[in-house]
């Protein structure tokens, strides 16, 4: 798995860093799954930046993965990303 920062898109506040999996990537739409490194609270829904390793960057929304299992405590849990458009 890749290495990221998922930010707000408000104010590009650094939320948490990442590891994140695309499952199908395309020229104008995307969608993947992602594991904050570090334990944060995330809100399901949009307005969110996800920073690639390479540094590129795209505005996605989240929504928590609940069939995963959490195996750790505090819960690293697994939520799934979508978005539309180009990287910039």
């Amino acid at each position: 798995m890749a290495t990221g920062k998922l930010l707000q898109s408000r104010d590009e506040q650094l939320i948490c860093q990442v590891s994140y999996q695309f499952q199908q990537e395309s020229d104008h739409s995307f969608w993947g799954e992602l594991t904050p490194v570090d334990y944060v609270h995330i809100d399901d829904g949009g307005g969110y930046l996800l920073e690639l390793e390479d540094g590129r960057r795209c505005k996605c929304s989240l929504r928590k993965r609940v069939n995963r299992a959490v195996t750790s405590l505090p819960p690293h849990y697994v939520y799934h990303f979508t978005g539309s458009g180009k990287f910039e």
